[in-house]
């Protein structure tokens, strides 16, 4: 399940994603952070700006990136799907860098595990969520890794 990060909203290059899937986010340091206070969230793999992937769960086991939501007929994603965050927004474009490593990381997933479906959390959680955003390009993710 793809998703879409970046904290303070808007605002990339800082640790703060990381911080906050190690539970290590100083709640202080940004107002918006105060809404997230106490909240247990977490990825398997978390994909950088520049492409650099960083992973914080293993992937047999469950991260905490789905909340409440549904796919193929199935609650509670977090049982059987592995979320990758991407550092962005909603509303900005996606990197070059990104979308390789992403293409690469799902290809090697794919290798591994019986994945199915690529999806977005919007596409899980509609109506809750709505990243990756419509700034995120499903096709050309699909295209990238259809020459893998």
């Amino acid at each position: 399940m793809v998703h879409g990060i970046s904290l303070p909203p808007n605002q990339f290059g800082g640790d703060e994603v990381a911080r906050l899937f190690t539970g290590t986010l100083n709640w202080d340091a940004h107002p918006y952070f105060q809404g997230l206070r106490g909240m247990r969230v977490s990825a398997h793999f978390y994909v950088r700006r520049s492409g650099r992937v960083l992973q914080f769960v293993s992937c047999r086991h469950r991260a905490w990136h789905a909340g409440a939501s549904r796919w193929a007929g199935r609650e509670r994603c977090n049982d059987f799907s592995v979320g990758i965050e991407l550092e962005g927004a909603d509303h900005i474009f996606y990197t070059d860098a990104q979308y390789e490593r992403l293409a690469q990381l799902c290809a090697a997933l794919r290798c591994r595990y019986p994945i199915r479906d690529i999806v977005g959390h919007a596409d899980i959680a509609p109506g809750r969520k709505t990243d990756p955003g419509p700034a995120f390009d499903w096709q050309r993710l699909h295209e990238t890794l259809a020459t893998l």
